[in-house]
C-alpha cells in the first residue's frame, strides 16, 4: 500500500457478481482502500449460463475480465484468491494463501449448487452455476447427440436421446427451452442416422409446478409452452436416486445417459464462520441495514443474505436485488466514514423473468403477470437484466 492510502479506511469486497461488482462501482470516488477479492478472474453473467449450456453463446460473451471492469477505478486493487473463512474479530479475511486485513467488509460469495445430501449425484448431473459447469453439459449434450447417430442399438440409442432436468425453476425450464430448441430446429439437418427432433427432454419437479415463485396462472402458461415446444414436464417428481442408468423418480426409473441437475442451491459456506445466525439454507440473517449483529462494519449481500422487505416477504436471490444490496452496503460505509448512521435497506421490485426458448418468456412486470414474446434481441444480449424490458410484447399461447 502507498504511502497516501495508508490513512485510508480498507475496504474488502469478497465476490465479483452483480452485488460485489456495483458495490465497489459505487466507492469508485470514496476516499477508501478497496480490495475486490474472487476465485475467478473475470465476472460471470450468471443468467445467461444456460445458453453457453446450449452452444447458443460462446463462454466469453458471458464473461468478462475483472481486471479490466475495474480498469479505470483507482482505488480499487483485484485480488485473485480462494477465501477460506472470515474472522470477524480480528478483521481478516483468510485466503488459502495470505490474508487480507479491512475496516469494512462486503461479503458478497453467493450461493453453490445443492444436492440435498446427495453430493455423489453430481458425478452423473453436473449443475449449472459456472462456466466450467456450462462447458461440460455441452460437451454432455452434443457428445449424447454424436453417439446417437453411431448407437445401432435402439434401446441404448433412446437413453442417449434421453435429457432429464432436474428442477423446474428460472434455470431448469430455461434449459429445457433451449434444449428444445436446438434439438427440434438448430439440430435438424446435421444428422442421418438420428432424427433429432425425436429427443425425449423431462423437466422434472418436485413440487406441485414450475416456477413456483410466479404466480400459477404464468406457472400453467410456461409448463403449456413447454409442452408444445415437446417437453415433458413431471410435477409432483422426487428424484430418488441418479446414477450411470439414469433416474429413478420413486421406484420409476428412466434410462438416460445424460442428466442435469437445476434443483436448487445453498449459501455459500463462508457464511459459516460468521458466527452469526444463519437461515436453514445458510444464508446470513442480517440486520435492516445489511450489516450482521455486532458487527456493523461487516456487510453481507446478495444470495448469501436474508431478509424480509417491508411486506414481510424475503428478499429474492436475483441479480437486480443483489445489485440494489451492493450499492446500499457501499453507501452505508461511505457514510460510516464520514460518521453519519447507517440507514435501513429498502428493496424495489423491478420484475422477474424467465425464458422459454428463443422468443417466449414469462415474467412479472409493474405486478401484473405476463407472457412475452419475441425476445430474441434481448435474450441473446449478455447485458440483459429483466428491469431493461421496454415495451413488452404480450402474446397469447
Amino acid at each position: 500500500m502507498r504511502k497516501d492510502e495508508a490513512h485510508k479506511p480498507r475496504v474488502v469486497i469478497v465476490g465479483a457478481g452483480f452485488g460485489g461488482l456495483y458495490a465497489a462501482r459505487e466507492l469508485r470516488r470514496a476516499a477508501v482502500h478497496l480490495t475486490v477479492a474472487d476465485r475467478r478472474n473475470h465476472h460471470l453473467f450468471q443468467p445467461l449460463l444456460y445458453q453457453v449450456a446450449t452452444a447458443n453463446l460462446a463462454p466469453e460473451e458471458i464473461a468478462q475480465p475483472i481486471r479490466v471492469i475495474l480498469r479505470r477505478q483507482k482505488n480499487a486493487h483485484v485480488v485473485l484468491g480462494t477465501v477460506a473463512s472470515i474472522n470477524v474479530n480480528e478483521r481478516k479475511v483468510l485466503l488459502r494463501d495470505g490474508e487480507l486485513d479491512y475496516d469494512y467488509l462486503i461479503l458478497a460469495a453467493g450461493a453453490v449448487g445443492s444436492y440435498f445430501g446427495h453430493d455423489d449425484w453430481k458425478t452423473w448431473a453436473p449443475d449449472l452455476k459456472d462456466l466450467k459447469d456450462a462447458l461440460e453439459i455441452r460437451r454432455r449434450i452434443l457428445l449424447a447427440f454424436e453417439r446417437a447417430e453411431r448407437e445401432p442399438d435402439q434401446v441404448k440409442r433412446d437413453g442417449l436421446l434421453t435429457f432429464v432436468i432436474v428442477g423446474g425453476g428460472p434455470t431448469g425450464v430455461e434449459l429445457a427451452g433451449a434444449l428444445a430448441e436446438i434439438s427440434r430446429h438448430v439440430m435438424v439437418q446435421d444428422f442421418r442416422a438420428i432424427d433429432p427432433r425425436e429427443a425425449r427432454i423431462l423437466l422434472v419437479e418436485g413440487g406441485t409446478c414450475i416456477l413456483p415463485e410466479y404466480s400459477k396462472d404464468l406457472s400453467e402458461k410456461a409448463e403449456a409452452a413447454l409442452k408444445k415446444m415437446g417437453v415433458e414436464v413431471l410435477n409432483n417428481s422426487k428424484v430418488t436416486l441418479v446414477n450411470q442408468d439414469g433416474v429413478f423418480i420413486g421406484n420409476r426409473h428412466i434410462r438416460t445417459d445424460t442428466v442435469f441437475w437445476a434443483a436448487g442451491v445453498r449459501a455459500s459456506p463462508l457464511g459459516q464462520s460468521l458466527a452469526t445466525p444463519l437461515d436453514r439454507t445458510g444464508r446470513v440473517l442480517v440486520e435492516p441495514d445489511l450489516s450482521i449483529p455486532g458487527h456493523p462494519e461487516v456487510y453481507v449481500i446478495g444470495d448469501l443474505a436474508t431478509l424480509l422487505d417491508h411486506a414481510a416477504h424475503p428478499i429474492p436471490g436475483v441479480a437486480p436485488a443483489a445489485i440494489q444490496m451492493g450499492r446500499h452496503a457501499a453507501q452505508n460505509i461511505m457514510r460510516a466514514c464520514e460518521g453519519k448512521p447507517s440507514e435501513p435497506f429498502r428493496y424495489f421490485d423491478k420484475g422477474s423473468l424467465a425464458t422459454i426458448g428463443r422468443a417466449n418468456a414469462v415474467a412479472v412486470w409493474s405486478g401484473q403477470a405476463i407472457r412475452l414474446c419475441r425476445l430474441e434481441r434481448m435474450v441473446g444480449h449478455p447485458h440483459f437484466l429483466p428491469d431493461r424490458i421496454s415495451e413488452p410484447t404480450r402474446c397469447d399461447l
